[in-house]
């Protein structure tokens, strides 16, 4: 009878894409004790592609075990579980190579797939961690130096404590994100003129009026017609302004069309923030939100409830995107101090910098409108004060 071997496996990027890593772990099913562990820092790449780097490990460990055994994989990751199961089509040009490395270790049939919660995959995370940790110093992960198992195995059952420990970390993470509240209110003195973001959403495209999430984890689509037309009426608006001295865009194509048809009516050039990209929402993309509730459900749920919970399939929570926004936000306000700045950007970034100036609890992201092609405006100054000036303006588009 062939021996069974549990393969669990996981991949993280910080940034998405950023500085990635995975582990991976080979158990022996009936003592649970760690047979094999690998791990690696990749360099720069997305979530995904960090998740099937695991998974090819993972395997690969398990066929230097035995070639002929039976191996249950294990993974938080719906996404990577759900397409080497077959169910879900493979269209991204990264992942269709890595997926066909996987398919090769293993003849067919010797290889099933089981979904598990992120807590239950607490090994192969911590060692995706450790390669990343690794990564940061410009080294590699050493076997000898995992402390993996351990955490793995000495993780309780979450508690009270631990949730509201993991509450107050969320709520420390938004407030290191926000910019530093100012020494004085109004009556502080004149420090010159702030840096304003003008901040415009990107015009519509297919999926918009869909309402389907089009984030950065999926496909990148183009402007549809009606959204050509709101950029144009944009620029209209914002030439007849005359304020903006630079513009800056995400890297999407929607964006990237959006800045170009105002910069083009202004005379300037388009310079490209990576920070300012949308929400990779995972396995998610595409989805409408009663299709997401349908397929999803207890994920959506942990999603809406708190900002450091990620989508299905290894998307990016609301706290890693504010981090990373956040960055952004510092360095483009060293670029152009004192200046008027045109970012385009998505739903989310947008959002972001509005509750960053405000100082808002991240479920405030729920509670915002924000329409294809509308205007927002974010003034900072000198003394760390932030003062929202616009939110949502559609009076161009009507």
């Amino acid at each position: 009878m062939a021996r069974t071997l549990i393969v669990e496996a996981d991949g993280g990027s910080r940034g998405n894409p950023g500085p990635a890593g995975y582990g991976a772990v080979v158990l022996d099913p009936e003592t649970g004790e760690a047979l094999a562990e690998a791990a690696e820092f990749i360099g720069t790449a997305t979530n995904n592609v960090a998740e099937y780097k695991g998974l090819v490990a993972g395997l690969r460990a398990a066929h230097a075990l035995d070639p002929q055994a039976c191996v249950q994989v294990r993974m938080d990751s719906k996404l990577v579980v759900e397409q080497m199961s077959g169910r879900w089509q493979i269209k991204h040009p990264d992942m269709k190579p890595l997926a066909a490395e996987a398919r090769s270790v293993f003849p067919a049939g010797q290889v099933t797939y089981e979904w598990i919660p992120r807590a239950q995959n607490k090994h192969a995370d911590r060692l995706a961690n450790e390669a990343m940790d690794a990564g940061k110093i410009g080294k590699q992960w050493e076997p000898g130096n995992s402390r993996a198992a351990l955490a793995a195995t000495a993780a309780p059952a979450r508690s009270a404590a631990a949730r509201a420990a993991d509450e107050a970390a969320e709520s420390a993470e938004a407030a290191d994100a926000a910019p530093s509240a100012p020494a004085a209110g109004w009556g502080a003195p004149d420090r010159g003129p702030p840096a304003t973001f003008v901040l415009l959403r990107h015009g519509e495209t297919a999926l918009t009026p869909e309402k389907r999430f089009s984030g950065s984890g999926g496909t990148d689509p183009e402007l549809s017609a009606a959204g050509r037309r709101q950029a144009e009426a944009a620029a209209t608006a914002l030439a007849a302004r005359g304020s903006v001295q630079a513009v800056v865009s995400s890297p999407l194509r929607r964006c990237r069309e959006t800045a170009q048809a105002v910069a083009d009516r202004l005379g300037l050039e388009v310079r490209i923030e990576e920070g300012l990209r949308e929400t990779d929402f995972g396995a998610w993309e595409g989805l409408t939100f009663a299709e997401v509730r349908e397929r999803f459900p207890e994920d959506l749920d942990a999603w809406l409830g708190s900002a450091k919970v990620a989508p299905t399939g290894g998307g990016e929570s609301f706290a890693t995107v504010a981090r990373r926004v956040a960055v952004a936000r510092d360095k483009l306000l060293a670029r152009y101090a004192g200046r008027t700045v045109l970012l385009v950007t998505h739903v989310t970034p947008v959002k972001t910098l509005v509750r960053l100036a405000l100082g808002a609890p991240p479920e405030s992201l729920f509670r915002m409108e924000l329409s294809a092609a509308s205007l927002s405006a974010v003034a900072y100054f000198s003394d760390g004060n932030a003062s929202v000036r616009l939110l949502n303006d559609t009076s161009h588009l009507r």
